[in-house]
């Protein structure tokens, strides 16, 4: 491989040309000399010519004239590039390496390095657009941290690596004391991203299957946790609604039971008295039934099913604890799954309003969008600091909820000072739905 042909040659070039052909001129005439003068004089025929020893000497100089100009070439390379290999040949190394047996994850990193050898530049770094986000998939020497060195510095080169006519990501290098390159190293530059096209290309689909990979894992523990959480939300509720049972409505039906007895023995003995305590157990039957009704709204209100999620939301607010103004839009045909969760997202931020706000007044917003329904809950409260508060069972569980029909909570600072709440649900349309 002569790379000087077709174009000029560099300083660096010229003198190892010059070093090479004063090398090889030597040896031939070394080799006449030793060869047929010397052959010769051992001969005893110094005066004449010997055609044998001629031909001698043109045979080793043939089979030893390539292997020793490589040679002196290669040493005559280093000596004049500041004990470097010339650019071109560690081009070649690098082909090599591509064509060898390294794993594909390995060859930023040797690019880099390949970089940094053939133009003695302070450092190289290999960045890859995966999924529209630029990635460090490389460096030379290695970087302490996983931002890469500063790209703004001026003295930064950033060169396009492209494949197949499209860009695969971009080298950086800073060359040593901010000089610029040469046209060699220029060249060797733009060889290596040509040469490494297809290797980068592979790189970068490893890189974005490993981050959705890492993605997805993440999810699916979300998901797992998730799951876990409303397990344990689902048992707290079934014990919460036992006590409940147990110290409400069992009471008012055991009093009932015990008044209603005693109506029946004295209905023979004191008739009036009798009538008496049955005149006092209708009030004791619709507190019962009250009670029974509170409780049901708790699993899941009856209003929401029979009159729609607007309706539900405005008893939900008029049995808060805490002054509550409702704004709803018509939602119309808003799925089953998805109005519940919006309301139980909505009670628990009303009772965490009510608990912890210390607000006057609660805004509730329900708005119907082309194919999305959003809740906002806002107060004007003291707020909260979401950094040094930690997230309770009311915010796992709003969370829960939206991540089970698909929809995103978000949570921050309402425009009067306290906190705003906010659930979006995407509608599903078509089959799906």
């Amino acid at each position: 491989m002569h790379p000087r042909r077709g174009r000029p040659r560099t300083a660096a070039e010229r003198r190892t040309a010059l070093v090479v052909a004063s090398v090889m001129t030597l040896f031939v005439g070394t080799v006449y000399v030793v060869v047929v003068l010397g052959g010769a004089q051992v001969l005893g025929d110094p005066s004449s010519p010997h055609t044998v020893l001629s031909i001698l000497a043109t045979t080793v100089v043939a089979l030893s004239f390539e292997p020793l100009r490589a040679r002196v070439e290669h040493r005559a390379a280093r000596l004049t590039n500041g004990g470097r290999p010339p650019p071109y040949e560690v081009l070649r190394g690098f082909c090599d390496a591509v064509a060898g047996s390294y794993p594909a994850e390995e060859i930023p990193t040797r690019m880099a390095r390949t970089l940094v050898q053939g133009t003695d530049a302070e450092w190289a770094e290999v960045w890859l657009d995966v999924r529209g986000r630029m990635v460090r998939a490389g460096s030379w020497p290695a970087a302490g941290d996983g931002r890469g060195r500063a790209p703004e510095d001026p003295a930064v080169l950033h060169l396009g690596v492209g494949y197949a006519g499209g860009p695969l990501g971009e080298i950086r290098l800073r060359p040593r004391g901010g000089r610029q390159l040469t046209p060699v190293e220029d060249r060797l530059v733009t060889g290596l991203a040509g040469q490494a096209g297809l290797v980068l290309g592979e790189v970068r689909l490893r890189t974005a299957l490993a981050q959705r990979f890492a993605e997805l894992s993440a999810r699916a523990e979300e998901l797992r946790s998730s799951r876990r959480r409303l397990v344990t939300a689902q048992d707290d509720e079934r014990r919460r609604l036992e006590r409940d049972i147990h110290d409400g409505a069992q009471q008012h039906l055991l009093a009932l039971t015990v008044n209603l007895r005693l109506a029946q023995s004295l209905a023979k003995r004191s008739p009036e008295r009798a009538a008496e305590v049955l005149a006092a157990q209708a009030p004791a039957a619709r507190t019962t039934v009250r009670t029974v009704v509170s409780l049901s709204r708790g699993i899941y209100p009856s209003v929401l099913t029979e009159q729609g999620l607007p309706e539900a939301l405005a008893e939900a607010a008029a049995s808060s604890g805490i002054a509550v103004r409702v704004d709803a839009d018509p939602v119309g045909s808003c799925p089953a799954d998805v109005g519940a969760a919006l309301y139980f997202t909505c009670l628990e931020a009303l009772q965490n309003a009510a608990k912890h706000s210390g607000a006057a007044e609660v805004r509730v917003r329900l708005a119907r969008e082309e194919s999305a329904v959003t809740l906002t809950v806002e107060d004007d409260g003291h707020g909260f600091d979401r950094v040094r508060t930690r997230t309770g069972t009311g915010l796992a569980n709003m969370a829960d909820r939206m991540d089970a029909v698909g929809g995103l909570l978000e949570i921050g600072a309402s425009p009067a000072g306290g906190v705003r709440v906010r659930a979006r649900v995407p509608l599903r349309t078509g089959p799906e739905a």
